[in-house]
């Protein structure tokens, strides 16, 4: 997906832990590799590629030696580009390749994921594969962690010239910052998408494919229009899902997204007021003024806070209006994700408590919070982002300086007409003075994929790809067909939709594309809103509505909802005490020490989130209004039951 200017991408998937592995290679100054490069039509095939085990993976990893420059036959240096391929458990009808979003995240990464959510019908025939794209992951591994860290975290206010001339200097330092870090910039030129896509051509020779089937999600749309205008002929049929349309300038998409990232906030927001639970936890009933009523705040200059560390301790810390903008783009990807953002919302427009927003912020951002230092996602790169995106889109003409004015003027109208997310204009403003940027602003032709079957996904709530774009790419195909998800995330397939996710299936499996060309699949906005926990235990009814809601706390806090699910983590509780989540062998155990999510209501003891048999279960002694050692399980029928003793007398309660 084209990343959102504010914000970071968010992929609303279990992302697996999977070793980082560089190039054999320097990246910097790419040499001849071990391996020649496959000749076209060697048709070798996966078994003779050298496979190896891809690291925490059932896939089956190739590391495919492909020239640097694909389009300079007198250059001899290579690279590596890792691809892994999960082999078809019964009669193979081909290749079905993922191209995930970004630019800059780590395919092979989500390959697990992703695949443990299709219909078993598609691994059963089709090798499904996945791959890093040159340059991210077990190819390449570039990363300026820091760089971008305080990059997003800076002011990026345009109102005045000089906010204007302080955003550009702000990013001219990042390009800077994120390329020395980054440590390879002779690499960053072949980094673009039309070098990218003949690695995975020259993979499909290696293979002796004749035709694969292509699915690209977000920013994988513009890698699979890019290899199908290019290798139209070998595919069997194509997939966009949360599409870009790349006939626009850099300028006309970004006035897009834009619109679409204020739009859709304007929807979860009506979302909520149609609510009646969300509406009365806005304080005044209308979570539009309580939107507006923070924004306007911030505006007047930062809110100081005490945030709950990790360690136990309190922080003293600033929460910005461009925290807020950060905050509200990262989670407006998906239905859960709003929900999330709402309840953060709720949570200061009950009595101004801005924690749960900075738990957004700092989750959003994979800023550690007991330090604030930027920890490295080894499945997605800022860095990869900008090499691609800065080889893709050209900016005006001149000096930086020179282009850097013409940028803020064209953006000055855009401004004008949107509430809120103006700053994701903005989106490109790094590639002014990233190093190798084309200067003409030629745009691909529209595509027409003559002879080849696409489907075009879409959600009439997906801010990062405005349905639009889908919608102009479908009409000027030759064999297309369009499904639109009212409400619905970014990107729409495997991810909730049995509507979206059956059509996906019979296109793969039977090669029958839908009936009609055009195809509506309902959704929502955003999921149904759940409760704040009451500021004082007297609120709750009894052990088991407290132990209820604690449980529904856990799951929607940022940092469980994007645990890695590998490395341990604590959280400072909201009213004190600690609380740590770490894998187990069927799930995730949870230990508490005086954790205390409202006042009066203090737990000490261990819990179980059982992913094998669907249940959650507390083991705890609790304290505060009153003492007691409760034992609560919530089965995999949806039943809850609390027994033990509470206030010195023995219950036992279930609903």
């Amino acid at each position: 997906m084209k990343k959102t200017f504010i914000g970071i991408a968010v992929l609303v998937i279990t992302t697996l832990a999977c070793s980082t592995l560089m190039p054999t290679q320097s990246a910097a100054e790419p040499t001849v590799g071990a391996t020649d490069v496959p000749a076209p039509g060697s048709g070798v095939g996966l078994s003779g590629l050298d496979g190896f085990p891809c690291p925490d993976s059932d896939f089956t990893c190739v590391t495919l030696t492909v020239p640097l420059n694909h389009f300079d036959p007198s250059d001899s240096r290579t690279l590596e580009v890792v691809f892994g391929v999960l082999p078809a458990t019964g009669e193979r009808k081909g290749m079905f390749v993922t191209a995930t979003g970004g630019p800059g995240t780590a395919g092979l990464m989500s390959a697990d994921g992703y695949t443990a959510v299709m219909d078993p019908a598609i691994p059963e025939h089709y090798d499904i594969v996945f791959f890093d794209q040159r340059g991210v992951g077990q190819s390449g591994g570039l990363q300026c962690t820091n760089a971008a860290a305080k990059y997003f975290l800076a002011d990026f206010s345009t109102g005045t010239p000089e906010e204007e001339q302080a955003l550009l200097q702000t990013a001219r330092s990042f390009a800077n910052d994120c390329v020395t870090e980054a440590g390879n910039p002779d690499f960053l030129p072949y980094l673009g998408t039309a070098q990218a896509v003949e690695d995975l051509e020259l993979f499909r020779q290696a293979m002796g494919d004749e035709k694969i089937w292509l699915y690209g999600e977000s920013y994988g749309t513009q890698y699979a229009q890019t290899y199908a205008a290019a290798h139209a002929d070998h595919l069997a049929g194509l997939i966009l899902d949360g599409t870009v349309d790349l006939t626009l300038t850099g300028l006309e998409y970004y006035t897009q997204q834009a619109a679409a990232f204020n739009s859709t906030l304007t929807l979860t927001l009506e979302a909520c007021n149609a609510d009646d639970i969300c509406a009365e936890s806005m304080g005044g009933g209308d979570a539009i003024a309580a939107y507006n009523k923070l924004s306007q705040r911030l505006k007047q200059g930062s809110i100081e806070f005490n945030f709950p560390l990790p360690s136990g301790g309190i922080a003293n810390r600033a929460f910005t209006f461009s925290d807020l903008e950060n905050s509200a783009a990262s989670y407006m990807y998906s239905e859960t994700l709003r929900m999330i953002f709402l309840r953060a919302l709720a949570a200061y427009s009950r009595n101004e408590d801005i924690v749960p927003m900075a738990r957004i912020l700092y989750a959003s951002l994979a800023l550690d919070p007991e330090t604030l230092i930027p920890q490295t996602d080894p499945s997605y790169s800022d860095a990869l982002f900008y090499a691609v995106e800065c080889q893709d889109y050209s900016y005006f003409s001149g000096t930086p300086e020179e282009r850097g004015t013409a940028l803020m003027q064209a953006g000055n109208a855009v401004e004008q007409s949107l509430e809120n997310f103006e700053s994701i204009f903005y989106g490109d403003v790094p590639c002014l003075f990233w190093p190798n940027t084309p200067t003409e602003n030629t745009r691909p032709a529209p595509l027409v994929a003559d002879g080849v079957p696409t489907l075009v996904l879409g959600a009439t709530a997906d801010p990062a790809t405005p349905v639009s774009n889908g919608i102009a790419v479908f009409r000027r195909l030759a064999d297309g067909y369009l499904v639109t998800q009212n409400g619905g995330p970014h990107v729409t397939y495997g991810v909730g939709s049995a509507c979206v996710d059956a059509i996906v299936t019979e296109f793969l499996v039977n090669g029958q594309p839908p009936a009609e060309r055009e195809n509506t699949c309902e959704g929502v906005v955003a999921d149904e809103f759940i409760s704040l926990l009451p500021l004082d235990a007297k609120e709750f009814v009894d052990p088991l509505d407290a132990l209820t809601m604690i449980e529904d706390e856990i799951y929607l806090l940022p940092e469980y909802y994007y645990w890695d699910y590998i490395t341990p983590t604590s959280i400072g509780c909201p009213f004190g005490g600690v609380m740590t989540f770490e894998a187990a062998d069927a799930g995730d155990s949870f230990s508490f020490d005086n954790c205390s999510f409202t006042n009066g209501f203090s737990l000490s003891g261990s819990g179980f989130n059982n992913l094998d048999d669907g249940t959650f279960a507390f083991d705890v002694t609790v304290s505060g209004l009153k003492a007691g050692k409760l034992t609560y399980l919530h089965d995999s029928e949806g039943g809850r039951n609390v027994r033990g003793e509470y206030g010195g007398e023995a219950i036992d309660i279930s609903r």
